[in-house]
């Protein structure tokens, strides 16, 4: 998998393999994302959630605060001994210096994984309420099935609307029927607490929408790193925000400050 995913690559082939996608800046990782890669992992039964790092994010022109080492390593650190979860440089810096698009990566995953293999793409619920604005959006759900971490107490039906409103392109949405089954859902269905909805496109393509209730935790990067330079006075890192291993990596590294 482009030697992309750390000691992964050979199981991550093998067949009937169920793996999200983890995308994004990981600057720094923290908690919340950790909160939402572990309650879509026991959701969606998933083999392997890829905490993928993105080299040029094309939405943020300023760019990540730490480098793209740096930021492999501390999640490294963030997700070491989680049954389940790998490092995948897949969004690696391009050569060429061009922006890491999500469709690109996930259509080189789709490639490298077995036939039968069921890709996902999970995401919190700020990241998909900005969908409309990536590269070739509305393709991103048929190559691999979204799985996004709501807001806590959000209500039925506003989301549907929020849902709705987010969507990009053509896409349409309705709710699955409750009787539905996934047929690669190792004969059971995601667990109860998962809502399921449909989307479809001008071309009769129908793809499942996962949406985890509760689970976006409120934790911003951009706070933790307000944090380390000392500006909001908050000591409350090691405890509430941070892995103890990425606060110590981050401290011994001198980063953000």
């Amino acid at each position: 998998m482009h030697d992309a995913v750390s000691a992964k690559g050979a199981e991550l082939r093998s067949r009937g393999q169920r793996i999200a996608f983890f995308g994004g800046s990981f600057d720094p990782p923290h908690l919340g994302h950790l909160a939402v890669a572990r309650a879509a992992q026991s959701a969606l039964r998933l083999d392997t959630v890829l905490f993928a790092p993105v080299g040029a994010q094309p939405l943020k022109a300023q760019g990540s605060t730490a480098s793209f080492e740096d930021r492999v390593e501390l999640t490294r650190l963030a997700i070491a001994g989680e049954p389940g979860f790998a490092i995948s440089l897949a969004d690696a810096p391009k050569a060429s210096g061009a922006p890491n698009y999500t469709i690109d990566t996930l259509l080189g995953l789709r490639a490298e994984l077995a036939s039968d293999a069921v890709l996902f793409c999970l995401m919190g619920a700020d990241a998909f309420f900005g969908l409309r604005q990536w590269h070739r959006a509305a393709e991103i759900p048929f190559v691999a099935r979204l799985i996004v971490a709501s807001r806590p107490d959000q209500q039925a039906e506003l989301l549907f609307a929020n849902l709705r409103a987010a969507l990009p392109g053509d896409l349409t949405i309705e709710s699955a029927p409750a009787s539905q089954a996934t047929p690669d859902s190792r004969d059971s269905q995601p667990a109860d607490e998962v809502s399921t909805y449909l989307l479809h496109n001008a071309a009769v393509q129908e793809a499942p929408l996962y949406i985890l209730p509760g689970v976006d935790v409120e934790i911003s990067a951009s706070q933790i790193r307000e944090e380390v330079r000392g500006t909001s006075g908050a000591p409350n890192l090691e405890q509430q925000l941070l892995p103890k291993a990425v606060f110590e990596a981050i401290r011994g590294r001198k980063l953000y400050h």
